[in-house]
């Protein structure tokens, strides 16, 4: 497997702050929230009236015919758009490729609630003969997955993996691992989400996970600030287009970086809380730096999980100092959720996104909203403006309910 190096060749983003990914990339530059009220439906009822909305996306500009349009659940809709940025931005030239060794992995959260919710609606009111035939097709998680396959006949491995928050970065580790064990050279990888539906909402705020700092919804999420109140609901998704080096090298392919390190583990704790003391996110980063031959003084840059929750920041602080230890004070930390929201099953991937265009500009994206640091996050997020920095090696972290975590190393070449 180690003789086998995976690079990433191609990127697309949909979200909050940008629809392609370099107006993505500039929005976070600029340190530019994406967060408003939404507009989705009526906010009155919930506490929660704010969220990292895609806006001006056109579904049809992707889609081979409206009727797939039709057919799909927003959440593909966005998945297919911006694997279709990342195939184009890689170049490859799928009529020359083996498509046999070409294999599609996204994942989502939660799938198609915006379908399940219409749909149980229908039967309710109408009864259930009034169901879609589409239903099951639309909701299901791995259909984005499955679609983007057939839209591009990909024939390689094909799979959607399902760990809340952590959804993209497992799917990018494992598409890693498929093409490092040689069961293919191209790995079209990430995540989408759309949850900002009704019961979406109506969810985590039961919870009381979500920030109800309605009437500021720009300075809303705040990781690391010790006024935090929660994570914003955000939406999008981002691909990430893997190949095998010399694949890459022999079609003559712009190569971002080298994905080089993957880690995963389990805090074994809680349903939705992590480890107090970050345990299980500290070996997490340790495994993937450990399978990227990197030693913790050798990273430059992480993308925090950073969802701007009251336990979450503490923890992942804590994780970090275990796993670094004295070169915890020297790293830059910084999430931009403090930008785009939380897109669940889509961050890791459009996290990563932001993480090669740091080490590409040699600008590490800023925490926004971090006014009043709280004492017990001691770390430099990078607060409130974008710095100059050469970042040679990165982790971009994601962590998901249900105590999954995963860290993806990514290195310049």
């Amino acid at each position: 497997m180690s003789e086998r190096r995976v690079v990433i060749t191609g990127m697309g983003v949909i979200s909050p702050v940008g629809n392609d990914l370099e107006s993505f990339w500039e929005s976070l530059r600029a340190g530019r929230s994406g967060i408003t009220r939404y507009k989705a439906f009526d906010s009155e009822k919930f506490d929660s009236k704010i969220a990292g909305e895609v806006r001006d996306f056109e579904p049809t500009r992707y889609f081979k015919t409206p009727k797939d349009v039709k057919r799909t659940d927003r959440y593909t809709q966005l998945a297919v758009a911006a694997a279709k940025m990342g195939l184009d931005d890689s170049g490859l030239d799928l009529a020359s490729t083996d498509l046999d060794r070409a294999g599609v992995m996204i994942g989502s959260g939660v799938g198609g609630l915006q379908t399940m919710e219409d749909q149980v609606t229908k039967m309710a009111l109408k009864g259930p003969d009034r169901t879609s035939p589409f239903m099951i097709p639309m909701m299901i998680s791995n259909m984005a997955s499955g679609f983007i396959s057939m839209e591009h006949g990909l024939r390689g491995p094909n799979m959607a993996i399902v760990t809340a928050c952590a959804t993209a970065n497992h799917c990018m580790g494992e598409a890693w691992r498929i093409i490092k064990f040689g069961d293919a050279d191209v790995m079209l990888t990430g995540g989408s989400e759309a949850c900002i539906v009704p019961v979406g909402i109506a969810g985590f705020c039961a919870m009381r996970a979500l920030s109800t700092r309605n009437d500021e919804p720009e300075r809303a999420s705040r990781p690391f600030d010790k006024d935090r109140d929660g994570f914003v609901m955000g939406e999008g998704a981002g691909a990430i287009i893997l190949e095998e080096y010399e694949h890459a090298k022999r079609r003559g392919a712009k190569i971002y970086c080298e994905l080089a390190g993957y880690g995963l583990t389990a805090d074994a704790y809680h349903m939705s809380a992590p480890l107090p003391g970050g345990e299980g996110a500290s070996r997490c980063m340790g495994m993937a730096m450990k399978h990227a031959k990197v030693n913790p003084e050798d990273i430059d840059y992480i993308n925090a999980h950073g969802t701007s929750t009251p336990v979450g920041d503490i923890c992942e602080t804590k994780a970090v100092k275990h796993a670094f230890g004295e070169h915890a004070k020297g790293l830059l930390v910084s999430s931009t959720k403090s930008m785009t929201g939380h897109l669940l099953g889509a961050a890791g991937a459009v996290e990563m996104a932001a993480s090669v265009l740091a080490m590409r500009d040699g600008i590490v994206p800023p925490t926004i909203n971090l006014d009043n640091p709280d004492p017990e996050c001691d770390l430099d997020y990078v607060p409130h403006r974008a710095r100059e920095k050469k970042v040679r090696v990165a982790i971009s972290n994601s962590f998901g309910f249900g105590g999954h975590n995963s860290s993806v190393v990514i290195k310049a070449l």
